[in-house]
């Protein structure tokens, strides 16, 4: 693992929030059933787009999930994080799972992509909103030439400005959730007793964050219709009806407006160079 240079103080505070949250991270995210089904869409999603033997690139692994999922499907991944924390839990995957050496890790911001000197990937993936802790796209896409092989591919799920679920707060009297992706320089976020900003970008934003040498595949919603993670109690709750939310979900996903206006947004680029 490599370690970071000094941080700034947004990423400080990133950095204690989520490495607290990594030592139960993984037991909450399996009984998170909402949760579970956006990874599993996430990875249907992905799925159109790998290709055999490719090697990627993973931003803001986390607790390294995803990573080793992919590792154990026969991909390279290359897992990054700016968590201390998150970056040990991926060390201990490493250890205590038979990879082959085809997943590895490393401590590092996603701003700072010119530090993997040269090295090259067919994939670069980021998962689950990450890349809103970021307030210009660019200082990560600037970067993604110089790591990428012609034809690779680039997925980020990442949460947009408009989310239906929380706009319906404002029928309950609470406007402060309902519009609160929509303030102007960010939101404050609170997290394991932190608070670190948050951006939310529209599916506009991130294809303008790329430049000229990527083409925009393919977006589409995730947790338009149904609840999102932070409403995990309704899938126990109201089982029922969140199957059939799921399945509108499932039919509606990849149309305007639910391909941009859901809790979160998977976006695919291919790099065309």
């Amino acid at each position: 693992m490599n370690h970071l240079e000094p941080m700034g103080p947004q990423y400080q505070s990133v950095n204690r929030a989520f490495s607290k949250q990594s030592v139960n991270y993984d037991v909450d995210d399996h009984l998170n059933i909402v949760l579970q089904d956006m990874r599993w869409q996430v990875y249907e999603h992905l799925s159109e787009f790998l290709k055999p033997h490719d090697r990627i690139l993973e931003l803001n692994a986390g607790t390294g999930i995803d990573a080793l999922y992919f590792a154990k499907k026969g991909y390279a991944v290359h897992a990054t994080d700016l968590s201390d924390g998150m970056i040990a839990e991926i060390e201990k995957k490493i250890k205590n799972n038979t990879t082959e050496g085809r997943l590895t890790c490393q401590q590092l911001s996603y701003d700072r992509l010119d530090s993997l000197n040269g090295e090259k990937f067919d994939y670069i993936f980021s998962n689950f909103g990450g890349l809103n802790c970021i307030d210009d796209l660019t200082l990560v896409t600037k970067n993604l030439p110089a790591l990428l092989n012609p034809g690779a591919r680039v997925t980020w799920v990442i949460m947009p400005p408009v989310c239906m679920w929380e706009l319906l707060s404002v029928t309950k009297g609470n406007t402060k959730q309902a519009f609160r992706r929509f303030r102007s320089g960010g939101v404050m976020a609170h997290l394991e007793g932190e608070y670190f900003k948050t951006f939310y970008h529209s599916i506009n934003t991130v294809k303008n964050a790329f430049s000229q040498k990527f083409e925009f595949l393919k977006s589409e919603g995730l947790c338009a219709l149904s609840p999102p993670p932070s409403r995990g109690d309704f899938a126990f709750k109201h089982p029922g009806l969140y199957r059939i939310l799921r399945k509108l979900d499932s039919v509606s996903r990849h149309r305007f407006p639910f391909n941009r206006w859901a809790d979160h947004i998977i976006v695919t680029f291919s790099y065309t160079k």
